[in-house]
C-alpha cells in the first residue's frame, strides 16, 4: 500500500491505517495521500500541504510571522518544475514549490503525518488537493 520505506518509522506506520501514499511529484518533494478528506498533497514525510487564499498565482505574500506559522515548502537547489508543479521565487531568492501556481506550505501545528489541522484556518488556508 505504501511506496515509502521504514525510514519514517512508527509515525508513518500509524498513519497507514487510514492513509495511503499514491504518487510522488516535484522530484519527490511532494506526495499524494488518500484519506478522509480525499486525495491531498503532502511533503515527502507525509505532512499535509496547504495553500493560502491571499497568494496570487506564482507569487507568495507569506513572510515573517506568516512563514513561521506556515513554513513554505522549499525546493532544493537545482529543482525543476514539472507538470502542475512549479517554482515560486521568494523575496530572498529562495525557491518554493507551487501546485497549479499556488505556493505550498506546511502548518506548524500539524505534528504527525496525516494531521490536517490547518485546513480552514482563518478561512484562508486550505489543504492542497490533487
Amino acid at each position: 500500500m505504501f511506496k515509502r520505506t521504514l525510514v519514517f518509522g512508527v509515525a508513518i506506520a500509524a498513519a497507514a491505517a487510514s492513509y495511503a501514499f499514491a504518487d510522488s511529484y516535484a522530484g519527490g518533494a511532494v506526495m499524494t495521500m488518500k484519506g478522509d478528506k480525499g486525495e491531498v498533497l503532502t511533503d515527502a514525510k507525509g505532512m499535509s500541504l496547504y495553500t493560502f487564499d491571499k497568494d496570487s498565482a506564482g507569487a507568495t505574500v507569506c513572510y515573517d510571522q506568516c512563514a513561521i506559522n506556515w513554513p513554505p515548502l522549499m525546493a532544493t537547489s537545482g529543482a525543476k518544475a514539472e507538470g502542475d508543479f512549479s517554482l515560486v521565487t521568494r523575496k530572498d531568492g529562495a525557491m518554493q514549490w507551487a501546485y497549479k501556481g499556488q505556493p505550498l506550505y506546511l502548518w506548524k501545528n500539524d505534528k504527525k503525518p496525516g494531521d490536517m489541522t490547518g485546513d480552514g484556518v482563518g478561512g484562508v488556508w486550505h489543504l492542497a488537493k490533487d
